[in-house]
């Protein structure tokens, strides 16, 4: 089954895991069930970062974004197959020997309450699949010289958008445009405003 398959690097990630308290792994599942469900446009790494501090857990980064993964993955999958609680239980622990037994419980009951939502959620959202716009920052800036010129003197614009995949990842995208550029951006951002007010 994807998502389920056993490796050095499932392993260590389901150790990571275990370190965590029973409360603080519920909390961290139900906010990746909170994603898949659409309540939420991602998963808040940093929020649950801060969690992991204050139970003084000392956690990096790649290792609880592992979490995040390996956890949306098995419960995608799940609903994908409409696995019940007791069968993704028992294909965690296949997937992994390393499994503590009161994670699983949380995972049982947590995938009993929300399993059904995550499958309708998902089996609706498949049909429209893409990522979310979360924020957008821009400047002005103007371009004075280069290696190949010295004197430029021509305005762009700079913009930064922060995007939540359909995973629930967060990334950032960056890109330069001339101000002519701008305009049709501009120009095609107020077409769609003007399509969106007729619906």
């Amino acid at each position: 089954m994807p998502g389920l398959e056993s490796t050095s690097g499932v392993d260590s990630t389901v150790e990571n895991i275990g370190r965590l308290p029973a409360d603080v792994f519920a909390e961290t599942c139900q906010q990746v069930l909170a994603h898949l469900q659409g309540q939420t446009s991602a998963v808040d790494l940093p929020k649950i970062c801060d969690t992991l501090q204050k139970n003084g857990i000392d956690l990096e980064w790649k290792a609880l974004q592992s979490i995040i993964r390996l956890l949306s993955s098995n419960f995608r999958t799940a609903a994908s197959s409409n696995l019940t609680a007791d069968q993704l239980v028992a294909r965690l622990g296949e997937s992994s020997g390393k499994w503590a037994k009161a994670a699983l419980q949380v995972v049982h009951q947590l995938w009993t309450e929300h399993g059904p939502l995550v499958r309708t959620y998902q089996e609706a959202h498949a049909m429209a699949s893409i990522g979310q716009m979360l924020d957008m920052q821009w400047k002005l800036g103007m371009a004075v010289s280069s290696d190949t010129c010295r004197s430029l003197n021509s305005p762009y614009v700079s913009l930064l958008l922060k995007v939540a995949d359909t995973s629930g990842e967060v990334t950032y995208k960056s890109f330069e445009m001339s101000i002519p550029q701008f305009q049709n951006f501009h120009q095609q951002f107020k077409e769609m405003a003007a399509a969106l007010e007729t619906v």
